[in-house]
C-alpha cells in the first residue's frame, strides 16, 4: 500500500518585485547610484531539506501485500496485515503470519513480520545478475525502508545460495542483512557462554562461489 504526501505551493512575490522595479522612484533611485542599477547575482536556490530522501522513497519499488485481514489505523497510518502474510517488494519476498506496517512522511516504509509459536518469518532476496539468493530466517523480522535492510530476530540464519547451492550461512540470535550493499551484521545473545546463543559463520571461498555462477551463466547463455 502506497501513501502520497501532500506538497505545499511554493511563496509568491514575484509581480510585486516587478512592479517596485519599474515605478519612477525606483527609476530615479537607480539614476543616483549606479551600484545599484547593477543586476545583482543570481543566488542558487538552497536545496530543498529532505529531497534527496524523497526522490530515493519515490524511486522505490511497490509493495505488494497479500493477507486473510487487514486493519488500518488512519491516526497512527498503521496497517496491520493477518493470515498468511506475503510480502513482495522488488526482488524480495516476505512470508509470515502477521504483518504492522507504517510509512514515514518522506514515504519511507517500515514493518514488522511475526509468527505463531513454532513457526518462522521467512525472507527471500533474489539477486539475478550473480545467481545470487539470500533466505533469512528467524523468529520476528524487521524491516527498513530507508536504509533498505532486514533484521532476522531470534533463532535467526541467513543463507546465501549461488547457482542454487548453498555457499554462506550466518546465525545468531540477531542477524542485519543490507540488500544495497550485500553486508550482513550478526549478534549472539547477550552473556551467552560456550558455542550456544553465540554468532556461527560457515563461509564458503570466493573462487567457488565465482565458479558456480560462471556455470550458471553459461547454462542461461546457451538458453
Amino acid at each position: 500500500m502506497t501513501l502520497r504526501r501532500i506538497v505545499s505551493p511554493c511563496c509568491w512575490l514575484i509581480a510585486a518585485a516587478a512592479a517596485l522595479a519599474c515605478s519612477p522612484a525606483a527609476a530615479q533611485g537607480a539614476a543616483s547610484n549606479p551600484a545599484a542599477a547593477k543586476p545583482a547575482a543570481a543566488a542558487s536556490a538552497p536545496a530543498k531539506p529532505g529531497a534527496k530522501n524523497e526522490k530515493q522513497a519515490a524511486d522505490a519499488p511497490d509493495t505488494l501485500i497479500l493477507s486473510d485481514t487487514l486493519n488500518y489505523d488512519d491516526v497512527k497510518k498503521q496497517s496491520t496485515f493477518t493470515g498468511k502474510v506475503v510480502m513482495t517488494r522488488g526482488l524480495m519476498t516476505l512470508r509470515a503470519d502477521k504483518l504492522v506496517m507504517h510509512e514515514d512522511p518522506e514515504g519511507f516504509q517500515y514493518g514488522t513480520a511475526t509468527v505463531a509459536p513454532g513457526s518462522l518469518v521467512f525472507v527471500r532476496q533474489e539477486n539475478p545478475e550473480k545467481f545470487e539468493v539470500v533466505e533469512a530466517k528467524g523468529l520476528r523480522a524487521e524491516y527498513n525502508g530507508k536504509t533498505d535492510e532486514f533484521e532476522m530476530i531470534g533463532d535467526a540464519v541467513v543463507t546465501k545460495f549461488v547457482c542454487g547451492k548453498p555457499f554462506d550461512t550466518i546465525s545468531g540470535d540477531r542477524v542485519k542483512y543490507n540488500q544495497s550493499t550485500n553486508t550482513y551484521q550478526a549478534f549472539g545473545k547477550s552473556g551467552a557462554t560456550g558455542n550456544n546463543g553465540r554468532v556461527r559463520s560457515v563461509a564458503s571461498p570466493g573462487a567457488k562461489a565465482e565458479a558456480a555462477a560462471a556455470e550458471c551463466r553459461q547454462k542461461s547463455a546457451k538458453g
